[in-house]
């Protein structure tokens, strides 16, 4: 296998609540491609998230064990300040069907007019992943499904245990 270019650094960024398989495929596959990988979560409070930052920096950590080149941060802010300020000249970004595309489009062009230099490299979702988001898997725990494969096993647990904490203050 060939090494990745020296010195290209990319950011991928993301809500990340929680981290699921389909975002660890992408940033595996994004290691290979680039010499140094910063996932970066942003802070978004209008998103009402279910993990705060920290806990979503700590389980990307835990997951991320073994990954070469891999990085957790967390920003605020235009990602296009955020990418030059790291150092960073590519955004990578996972596409699961042409609804992500065209969001994702409007996304690179508004970086790149921010930021001329700045490129958008978009890849396409293993077929595995590619139903699989952050929003679903909430859904279907949260109504008792089965999660199993579509996160790391340490974030199923504590989904497992949030949901519960939920359920159990909001019926009393």
């Amino acid at each position: 296998m060939t090494q990745p270019p020296s010195g290209v650094v990319a950011i991928y960024p993301g809500s990340f609540d929680p981290i699921t398989s389909g975002h660890l495929d992408v940033i595996e596959r994004g290691s290979k491609m680039f010499s140094r990988v910063i996932v970066a979560i942003l802070q978004n409070e209008a998103k009402q998230p279910l993990f705060t930052v920290a806990e979503r920096m700590e389980m990307l950590r835990e997951s991320l064990t073994g990954f070469s080149g891999v990085e957790v941060d967390a920003f605020q802010g235009l990602l296009a300040e955020y990418a030059m300020a790291k150092g960073a000249r590519v955004i990578l970004r996972g596409i699961r069907a042409i609804s992500d595309y065209e969001y994702e489009l409007q996304m690179a062009l508004m970086n790149r007019r921010l930021q001329p230099g700045l490129e958008t490299i978009f890849l396409p979702a293993s077929e595995t992943f590619s139903f699989i988001s952050s929003k679903m898997v909430k859904e279907v725990i949260s109504l008792g499904g089965n999660i199993n494969g579509l996160v790391p096993p340490l974030v199923e647990d504590r989904l497992k245990r949030r949901i519960a904490n939920y359920k159990r203050t909001s019926s009393t």
